[in-house]
């Protein structure tokens, strides 16, 4: 317990511990009066901040199940998460619980959905057992130290961003909550060392843009968890190169967010390869829902495991490319355009061709005041890879589709 700690900073101020679980205290109170009970579903349409995390607190305090909602929503999709449950679009308030709830590890803490990046969304209902074993693993993985402050610059509606808050709370550490990405403000935080920032949680086009403005040696940062897709060789350099710490990470919703990092399975978790490259993954984190037949969770990603047990993604198994009876993983070319000194950002994807089943093409977004032209790329291409590999052509764009936390949207590409 640390109840004179502080549990939230954001632009509003901090929040000690204490203070957060009398507001939650009186926020699950407002739910039971709202003829709330244990086990139902409570959608939270909050905007990220002190109210949010109040509202999430007051659902885990009566023992209800918290659904977040992201705002960017439309309506469809809003009232398709919210169906059949309570929705609470400002902050709650009422009299306060007495008596908490007590939970069994297998009772549903959170009901999230995946991205949709690659499929429609899927719900996950995750237990106080997933997340413990998630709060347990990551500590283990990143290390714990009582004064750690962790910025959270991801949607809290989305896995990536809940875990931290969760996790600090079962820490009883700090979450920083900034409004949103903002590339100068989070720039600040991790610079300062009055903010004392000791991790933060990224995804690559955040961390890319980031050190476009400027960022070098933050004074207190243990770790950079840096996940959410590949992550390209060219920016770990850059990082590296910066004074910047990274974790890398490999993660997906039905597993709390972290299956690995920086290569090792976090406490618990078990990888296995299928014969078809595809990883299977088990353990205490995954949702019971998200096992398949036999056991396992089917990712859905290419990866390989070393004689240490250490892992390699490769890309999502539905992103490969068959062009001329050669299967290409579009990471793998991605990662060699982002090496080239004038490409931002890449993405790599086939379009249907009667001479090659799919033709390999590159979308790619330069440096603000770079040049390179398709031949060069396809020429910095050419020395790299195999020739089947090396996209038969290259557009130039300013931007590529991405999701709220960064997952590139191939589908949207034409």
């Amino acid at each position: 317990m640390n109840p004179n700690g502080v549990a939230l900073v954001t632009g509003a101020g901090s929040v000690t511990y204490a203070a957060l679980d009398a507001r939650a205290r009186h926020a699950a109170g407002g739910l039971a009066a709202r003829g709330v009970s244990p086990g139902e579903e409570v959608g939270i349409a909050l905007p990220p901040g002190e109210d949010f995390a109040v509202a999430l607190h007051g659902c885990l305090l009566l023992g209800a199940a918290a659904v977040p909602i992201d705002l960017r929503l439309g309506a469809a999709e809003r009232a398709a998460r919210l169906a059949g449950a309570v929705t609470v679009e400002e902050p709650l308030d009422g009299p306060s619980l007495r008596d908490p709830a007590r939970h069994r590890a297998d009772a549903v803490a959170t009901v999230m959905y995946t991205s949709g990046s690659t499929a429609a969304p899927k719900q996950v209902r995750l237990t106080y057992g997933n997340w413990l074993w998630n709060a347990l693993g990551s500590a283990i993985a990143l290390g714990l130290e009582r004064n750690d402050r962790w910025l959270c610059p991801m949607p809290l509606a989305h896995v990536g961003g809940l875990s931290i808050l969760l996790r600090s709370t079962i820490y009883a550490t700090t979450v920083v909550l900034p409004d949103g990405f903002d590339v100068e403000a989070v720039n600040r935080h991790l610079l300062d060392p009055e903010q004392r920032i000791t991790l933060v949680s990224l995804v690559p086009t955040m961390l890319s843009r980031l050190l476009d403005a400027g960022l070098a040696r933050p004074p207190t940062l243990r770790w950079a968890l840096l996940g959410g897709g590949p992550i390209p060789p060219a920016l770990v350099r850059r990082a590296d190169a910066a004074g910047v710490p990274i974790a890398s990470t490999y993660g997906m919703t039905e597993a709390c967010s972290q299956i690995a990092t920086r290569g090792w399975p976090l406490t618990g978790v078990e990888l296995r390869v299928a014969e078809d490259g595809e990883l299977l993954v088990r353990g205490p984190t995954v949702a019971t829902g998200a096992l398949g037949p036999d056991g396992w969770l089917h990712s859905g990603d290419l990866g390989v495991l070393d004689d240490r047990g250490r892992l390699t993604v490769i890309g999502r198994r539905s992103d490969t490319i068959v062009t001329g009876g050669e299967n290409v993983a579009p990471a793998e070319v991605e990662a060699v355009l982002l090496d080239h000194p004038a490409v931002a950002d890449a993405a790599v994807h086939g379009r249907t061709d009667a001479e090659w089943g799919e033709r390999l093409v590159a979308t790619v977004v330069l440096h603000d005041g770079a040049e390179a032209s398709p031949e060069q790329l396809r020429e910095h291409c050419a020395g790299r890879l195999a020739a089947f590999k090396v996209p038969k052509s290259i557009g130039l764009t300013d931007a590529l589709p991405r999701s709220p936390t960064g997952k590139l949207l191939r589908r949207d590409l034409e």
